[in-house]
């Protein structure tokens, strides 16, 4: 390889090294600018997408849950439990105890024998309405420690059903009364006793005459 020919290799190597030194050092201040520059806040909003804690509707009363209650779902959904459980009289326990008239009997008592955890034996109370319902949701966290697996029912509607099944299959606890729902015009109510005020501007009644002297 002759000299010039060296040379200009050279010298193009040294230029493109230089070269990328200097990108290098520029674009390490720009991001580094950058850095320190973050959007008050980050990311972006999506136009009607609700966050998490707004506009969440309020939670609909089991009471009034139940007094809508369709039995016949109940027995669909029940097809989630009929692996483990029979709810016909007499029926036999499986890997869950016989659900027959379950409604309003003991928590983890009678069943024919059947071997509770200690989680759910230790629990106490009876399966009223509200403690079916919450064992429902989520067995684990109503009684942490027990033997059943199953995730729970996350729809309070389709628990509601769940439950009115359950209770008509021998056991016809009544239902709970829904709560009434506030007047309307309550607040616009004057308290007990107190005297209406006159209007703005309304004269005062006036004192009764007094009878005239002889």
């Amino acid at each position: 390889m002759d000299e010039n020919r060296f040379n200009t290799i050279a010298g193009w190597t040294l230029f493109s090294g230089v070269v990328a030194l200097g990108l290098a050092s520029v674009s390490s201040h720009y991001f580094k600018a950058g850095k320190d520059e973050r959007p008050e806040k980050m990311g972006y909003e999506i136009e009607g997408v609700v966050q998490e804690g707004e506009g969440a509707a309020a939670a609909v009363p089991l009471e009034v849950l139940l007094a809508s209650a369709d039995a016949a779902k109940g027995e669909a959904s029940f097809k989630k439990c009929a692996s483990c459980h029979t709810i016909n009289a007499g029926g036999a326990n499986g890997i869950g105890p016989n659900l027959h008239e379950i409604m309003g009997d003991g928590v983890a008592q009678g069943r024919a024998g059947f071997a509770f955890s200690d989680a759910l034996k230790t629990h106490g109370g009876k399966w009223d309405w509200a403690t079916m319902d919450a064992w429902l949701k989520n067995p684990k966290a109503f009684a942490p420690g027990t033997k059943m697996s199953f995730a729970g029912i996350g729809d309070a509607q389709e628990r509601a059903n769940l439950l009115v099944y359950l209770n008509s299959q021998g056991s016809n606890l009544p239902l709970p009364a829904a709560p009434a729902a506030p007047a309307a015009d309550a607040a616009a109510a004057p308290a007990d006793g107190a005297a209406a005020a006159p209007a703005e501007g309304a004269a005062a009644a006036p004192a009764a005459a007094e009878p005239a002297k002889k």
